[in-house]
């Protein structure tokens, strides 16, 4: 995505081009419309002379027939191109909705760099909902401006002095809805900011709810969020002010130049340079006119508020991957051999570590940042400022990532589970041809099979969104058995058994060591039980390997290690 630059123009043309179809459909169509509602006043006017002025009966029964035909037809070429305008526009938002999801679902990354995601949410739905309303506004405007043209044209056959008041005046008053939309355009990129900002931290507080209360920080987090929220409100106010102005100015000009046109139209009649129906369809095409120079006021305000919508998804669908995207398989079949060599990355220095096919280790770190660091190595979602990280001899970069993701899962320990069964959740990344009784194998191996007998339906019981009701305990078994039934060539498990008791530890050791038999499975932990049932374990210090044996061996020989492990 960053090897080409987006624009907000060039998401707007794109969306534009694609709903060509409907977007096609709704201008012809709403021109049309604009012409017969231009054409009524004018009809009129022919009655009034031949049906009135003249004494022509059926002149006037014949007129006030066409006019009948004229409305119906209205009526319907309205509502037809109205909706295949709102067609267009929610499909372009659709679409939009679903390239900004691919984006930050991407294997190479990056979309969420520097963004909640609770920001990332509100541009995937407002902003995009936004650029969909400004397509609309666009066919408002198509029609606007043909309803414009062909009353510039009526009326200069009525009178050439009132047509070029029409044909000179309209770009002015154009010219000014636009200088006017300029504020609205800057205060509306800043309510967006804003907004998405606060959504972000209301997921944030929302997803540690459980944490704030247990810390007895919910006044902090209140305060924060009721910060975050007013300077939302106050971009939200000032946005509104400014498209309050924008419209009243817009209004103001527009009445003056409909009162600029009756006054010429007036003065005409009064000299007997036009007729009584030419005054009459000169005043009813001024007063046409109202609809499409307010049409228009609307559409500079959905057009600048599109625009600085269009500009921040632009900056989400051209952010750069935060590593770079390959194509090549991975060997099959996947023997699970894992080799870092020299890596450098935070505060990794020269890390260098082998991991033999169907090996099950264990990793201690001293500090905590050098185990993200090496996760996030493992998970690829960086590559190393120095050093090569290699599956089964081929280095990552030279694999895809979707591949590579599907040989090495790595299991976070902050694992979120998703609204739906127990069950779903288990079995969300089963291979189709994995054996039948994953999910009860991977239960059981998790000790996630007592959750389930604990839950009121088993594995049909349905878990809240982010496991919150289920206990810390639970909602990490539960993790584990998910990972643990994909049963992916490599398993990289990070603290999986903090929120248990020693004994479901134990029999979660056990279990893991042995549905992972002639697996590779590395295990970044701390817990004896899980160190105890490695074939080895690994001491990371300072950034590199320090130490490799068997689990009794660096508690006996180790200071360090037994400080991590046993302290």
């Amino acid at each position: 995505m960053g090897a080409k630059h987006l624009s907000r123009h060039s998401v707007l043309g794109r969306s534009a081009l694609r709903q060509r179809r409907d977007l096609a459909i709704a201008w012809s169509v709403g021109a049309a419309h604009q012409t017969g509602e231009a054409l009524v006043p004018v009809l009129i006017g022919v009655v009034i002379d031949r049906g009135i002025a003249e004494g022509d009966g059926s002149g006037l029964l014949i007129g006030l027939g066409v006019l009948a035909v004229v409305y119906l037809l209205l009526s319907f070429g309205f509502r037809f191109g109205a909706r295949a305008g709102e067609r267009a526009a929610e499909n372009a938002a659709h679409r939009l909705r679903t390239e900004l999801t691919a984006r930050i679902l991407a294997p190479g990354g990056g979309a969420d760099t520097g963004r909640l995601p609770g920001e990332l949410t509100n541009i995937a739905t407002e902003d995009a909902k936004r650029v969909g309303a400004a397509l609309m506004a666009l066919v408002l405007g198509g029609w606007a401006l043909t309803g414009l043209l062909v009353s510039a044209i009526l009326l200069l056959r009525i009178s050439v002095l009132l047509g070029l008041v029409v044909l000179v005046g309209t770009p002015l008053l154009l010219w000014a809805g636009h200088l006017l939309s300029k504020p609205l355009e800057r205060r509306s990129a800043a309510e967006q900011e804003r907004a998405a900002h606060a959504s972000g931290v209301a997921a944030d507080l929302v997803a540690g709810l459980r944490v704030l209360k247990g810390i007895g920080a919910e006044p902090a987090a209140v305060a924060r969020y009721r910060r975050t929220s007013r300077a939302s409100l106050t971009a939200t106010l000032a946005a509104a002010r400014a498209q309050a102005a924008q419209n009243g100015m817009v209004l103001a000009l527009t009445g003056v130049f409909i009162a600029l046109v009756a006054l010429v139209g007036g003065r005409l009649a009064a000299r007997g340079d036009i007729t009584l129906g030419e005054l009459v369809a000169a005043a009813g095409l001024a007063l046409v006119l109202i609809a499409p120079l307010s049409l228009f006021s609307y559409v500079n305000a959905e057009l600048a508020q599109g625009r600085a919508s269009a500009d921040r998804i632009a900056s989400v669908l051209d952010a750069p991957p935060a590593v770079t995207a390959a194509t090549a398989p991975a060997t099959t079949p996947v023997r699970g051999g894992i080799r870092l060599r020299g890596i450098s990355y935070g505060p990794l220095g020269g890390l260098d570590l082998e991991l033999r096919p169907g090996s099950f280790t264990g990793i201690v770190t001293t500090d905590p940042a050098d185990a993200e660091a090496l996760l996030a190595v493992l998970a690829r979602r960086h590559d190393p400022d120095a050093g090569t990280a290699e599956l089964d001899g081929t280095a990552f970069p030279g694999l895809a990532a979707d591949a590579l993701r599907a040989a090495v899962l790595v299991a976070p320990h902050e694992a979120d589970l998703f609204a739906g069964t127990l069950a779903e959740n288990v079995t969300a990344a089963v291979r189709p041809d994995g054996p039948p009784d994953a999910m009860d194998r991977a239960l059981a191996a998790s000790a996630a099979d007592e959750v389930a007998d604990a839950l009121p339906r088993g594995t049909g019981t349905e878990i809240a969104e982010g496991g919150r009701s289920l206990s810390g305990g639970q909602r990490q078994r539960v993790a584990l058995a998910r990972a643990l039934a994909a049963d992916p060539p490599v398993l990289v498990l990070h603290d999986p058994v903090t929120a248990v008791d020693s004994v479901t530890e134990a029999r979660i050791a056990d279990g893991v060591r042995a549905l992972r038999h002639g697996r590779t499975t590395v295990v970044v932990t701390g817990s004896p039980a899980l160190l105890s049932a490695a074939d080895t374990v690994v001491l990371v210090e300072g950034g590199r390997v320090t130490a490799r044996a068997k689990h009794p061996e660096l508690v006996r020989d180790s200071p360090a290690y037994r400080a991590a492990v046993l302290s």
